[in-house]
């Protein structure tokens, strides 16, 4: 490195509850939902999935066993046709739910020059649409394996959810050349704590009970968006699971033409 030059900095973002109040994936449930995709009764399954999350926290093999369903009912839908609805639910919903605070630090950093990712556990389709958006450099999400533009029922590696996050970021920084020691990271939950471990600057935004006490143990700076919003979470285990849901939820209609005679 020149001795004049920067190091290339990298800022990244979770989404749920850190970016976009909620759930995105639940809200695109919702989306789907009204347009006939599934039934009432699945879009109460749904939420009855979260509620367990929210009362019970994370259990990963219940986590395992919803993904599995999901993919093998997700075989053979197509990723045109999810990501031409996911582009209608954004400018229905999830454009309305943005954080200004957010936006305001995401605007920063693109100022900045910086990269700024996304980094979720939703479908990576929706990650980055959400990117493509807000008009930042790229999204990492969960990868479900697609073939000539058809879903095949199997994910490419790991959900995109903890350790897994913290891999991720530095697999890109190592393809981008970016120093994490110069690198900020924004999460609102204890799952992010292994991204927000990995770089320079740490944030956590809008944080749930644990990761408050936790960033306030090591010294983090936290961010309240919410304004007069009650500050204790639904819990952020919702999101995980919601993924998942969104992903189930698409495929309901391709079932139902496959039944039909």
């Amino acid at each position: 490195m020149d001795a004049g030059s920067r190091p290339r900095v990298g800022a990244f973002f979770d989404v749920d509850n850190t970016i976009i109040r909620g759930a995105s994936a639940f809200h695109l449930a919702v989306g789907l939902y009204r347009r006939g995709f599934f039934r009432k009764r699945d879009l109460l399954s749904f939420g009855l999935h979260q509620s367990r999350y929210q009362l019970f926290g994370e259990n990963l093999g219940q986590i395992d066993e919803v993904r599995s369903r999901a993919l093998s009912i997700m075989t053979g839908h197509s990723v045109a046709e999810v990501t031409a609805i996911a582009e209608d639910v954004y400018d229905e919903v999830l454009c309305l739910r943005i954080y200004p605070g957010t936006q305001k630090l995401l605007d920063e950093h693109i100022a900045a020059g910086h990269e700024v990712w996304l980094v979720t556990a939703t479908p990576v389709e929706v990650g980055e649409l959400i990117a493509r958006r807000l008009g930042v450099t790229g999204a990492l999400g969960t990868i479900a394996e697609h073939k000539d533009g058809f879903y095949t029922g199997y994910l490419v590696g790991d959900l995109l959810h903890g350790e897994a996050k913290a891999s991720a970021v530095r697999a890109l920084a190592e393809r981008d050349g970016l120093d994490l020691t110069q690198s900020y990271a924004y999460g609102d939950s204890t799952n992010d704590v292994p991204i927000l471990s990995e770089v320079g600057f740490p944030c956590a935004i809008n944080p749930d009970g644990r990761l408050r006490r936790h960033a306030r143990e090591v010294g983090w700076p936290i961010r309240e968006f919410r304004g007069r919003r009650r500050a204790a979470r639904r819990g952020v285990n919702a999101a995980s699971l919601a993924g998942l849901a969104w992903v189930g939820g698409l495929v309901f209609r391709a079932i139902r033409r496959a039944v039909r005679p």
